[in-house]
């Protein structure tokens, strides 16, 4: 009996049409977000070969100025052809040409995944002081915005009806929180992703290169990632990036919506600055919110970008497909994060807040009605549940007669408890106008996070003081990094002997 066995060992065919025009194109249309990051990993691998004696000085001296020549190279106008397999094919094609073996001397003690590893790394960590950096901006934007509307009086909704009087600045501050927390989160991101993979081989490193803290200081890493097989397929690092990406637009979102509706002659309680917006062709009237569709849209992507990238991770583990997807989906979300929070930014900076027209709705509604319900709670010791259903009937008594909020007297609170209770609160003729009044309830809010002036100026502080730690940190961030890859490159070219 016979048997047929696997081929093993490399193919002598070339790769089949149909997978260099899906997969092997798919990984190059990746390479412009790689270029520079396998770039760097290559000098610093070359470097680590040469100071452990593993490769010839000469072969290394050569190496390291091609390397250089290349990474003067735009990653545009480099040769990279799905022809030859991925990009880390090409670049083996591109240095083979030149250099004939002498280009071999690469591969020693590291896979080519490695090298991709490390450059999506290099790349994910300045994306992410980016996105860090404008999230900040969007804070402080926000909390001019906040400042500007202190005591811009607006009726505050839930589910697109009127709940409580607030003012704008109040609402406006809401966001500036989980945009902070958010950051918090990407600067945890960046804390992973400064973590070095380099010398894990494939699963179980190299015994060519013992210690893998050289590649590691040379490209700025903060550490190495401690087990090799883990510091190649990890993925719970990138799931957090575009999870938490996702989080930092759905939070735009939300904004971007309720200012579509307000924008709307409905509403009319912002209006959007010019070059935020988009005019019909067919009617002359009609100026569209058209930045805000941006937002909301771009939001949609980044959750299915998410959901996309968690079943891809789902597979069993040291699986090629787990990163493939991954050197373009999570750069790309990481753009658009940032140039939709540019966006936004924007928008807040330059939106115009109708007070006028808030301050009138507020009037119309019922919206002091809690605070009416307290205040019967107080004078009159009723729980609060007699207190609401008494406010409740009045309310709902008032609105049919068009009377709005400030119009309710004591007689009618005590006409709505007679119905309920059976006798009076003993109301009538009690002033209400401090009870009932918008402006004097909001001034009411004094307490930690309420919607008084002085309350949110101090929210407005605490913000303020965050946004200037921000601006630090990432400073930090960027200077040790460029400091980092200046180091690599000047070691480079002293190797090179240039």
């Amino acid at each position: 009996m016979s048997y047929i066995t696997s081929e093993l060992g490399p193919s002598t065919e070339k790769p089949a049409t149909e997978l260099v025009e899906s997969g092997f194109a798919l990984e190059n249309a990746d390479a412009p977000v790689l270029h520079r990051g396998l770039n760097l990993a290559d000098l610093a691998h070359v470097i680590d070969l040469r100071d452990q004696r593993v490769i010839p000085e000469d072969a290394a001296r050569r190496l390291l100025g091609l390397l250089l020549d290349v990474h003067q190279i735009a990653a545009e106008d480099f040769p990279y052809d799905p022809n030859f397999g991925e990009p880390y094919n090409s670049r083996e094609h591109y240095f083979v040409e030149r250099l004939g073996d002498v280009a071999g001397w690469l591969h020693a003690g590291r896979p080519r995944r490695e090298a991709a590893r490390l450059a999506l790394r290099l790349h994910l960590r300045r994306q992410l002081i980016d996105v860090v950096d404008d999230a900040t901006t969007f804070v402080d934007r926000l909390t001019g915005l906040s400042a500007l509307h202190l005591e811009t009086l607006m009726p505050d909704q839930t589910y697109l009806q009127q709940a409580q009087p607030s003012t704008f600045g109040h609402y406006a501050l809401s966001f500036a929180y989980p945009t902070l927390r958010d950051i918090r989160r990407l600067l945890d991101c960046l804390d992973w992703v400064n973590s070095s993979p380099g010398g894990a081989g494939c699963v179980n490193g190299s015994r060519l290169l013992g210690d893998r803290g050289v590649v590691a200081d040379l490209l700025g890493f903060s550490r190495v990632i401690e087990h090799t097989r883990d510091a190649m397929w990890q993925v719970d690092g990138l799931i957090s990036i575009l999870s938490t990406a996702a989080s930092l637009l759905s939070n735009q979102s939300k904004l971007a919506e309720d200012l579509e509706i307000w924008s709307s002659t409905e509403f009319d309680y912002v209006d959007l600055a010019g070059p935020y917006t988009r005019s019909s062709i067919l009617m002359p009237q009609k100026r569209n919110p058209y930045s805000l569709s941006i937002v909301r849209g771009a939001s949609g992507i980044l959750i299915g970008r998410l959901s996309g990238f968690l079943a891809v991770v789902k597979s069993p583990s040291a699986r090629s497909d787990n990163l493939i997807f991954a050197y373009g989906e999570v750069p790309r979300s990481l753009d658009l994060a940032l140039r939709v929070t540019r966006l936004m930014t924007g928008v807040v900076s330059t939106l115009r807040v109708n007070k006028e027209r808030m301050a009138a709705e507020l009037t119309k509604g019922f919206s002091q009605a809690t605070d009416l319900a307290e205040f019967v709670v107080e004078r009159c010791g009723l729980d609060y549940r007699t207190a609401y259903v008494v406010v409740g009937e009045t309310v709902r008594r008032a609105s049919r007669r068009a009377l709005r909020g400030v119009d309710i007297t004591g007689e009618m609170l005590d006409d709505a408890a007679l119905e309920y209770r059976g006798h009076t609160l003993g109301l009538a003729g009690t002033d209400l106008t401090a009870v009932l009044d918008p402006r004097q309830i909001v001034m009411t809010r004094t307490g930690q996070g309420g919607a008084a002036p002085a309350a949110v100026e101090a929210m407005i502080g605490s913000c303020r003081t965050q946004i200037a730690e921000l601006r630090t940190t990432t400073g930090r961030w960027r200077a040790s990094i460029e400091a980092a890859e200046a180091d690599l490159l000047a070691q480079a070219t002293t190797g090179a002997g240039r």
